[in-house]
């Protein structure tokens, strides 16, 4: 048994293919991701997975709809999205297949 600590990783991501990861694999992504309220990430689409994000507690705003604590946003590719933190908020985020280089800023 190995144990690790949220701390020993970048921004959440615990599994995938990178490092320091609990699981490197490139079959998927996962982290928890923690954000303060007004937390923003700017518009971005991947070209080749799929990412689904899970509102455990808060509310965020994607391309201008409310989302709040339960929902379950699966975002396919080429599809984009901003991301606004509306308030604390803590999410599961789990993105497939991992693949490096493949999140593409939108200009704005």
């Amino acid at each position: 048994m190995q144990i690790y600590n949220e701390k020993d990783f970048i921004r959440g991501w615990f599994v995938g293919n990178f490092m320091p990861s609990c699981l490197a694999t490139d079959q998927v992504e996962v982290a928890v991701k923690r954000y303060k309220e007004n937390d923003y990430e700017k518009r971005h689409f991947h070209k080749i997975a799929t990412e689904i994000t899970y509102i455990i507690t808060g509310s965020v705003k994607m391309n201008d709809v409310e989302y709040t604590q339960g929902d379950i946003i699966q975002i396919l590719p080429n599809e984009s999205t901003d991301f606004l933190a509306t308030s604390d908020t803590i999410t599961v985020v789990v993105k497939m297949p991992c693949v490096k280089n493949d999140k593409y800023i939108e200009e704005e």
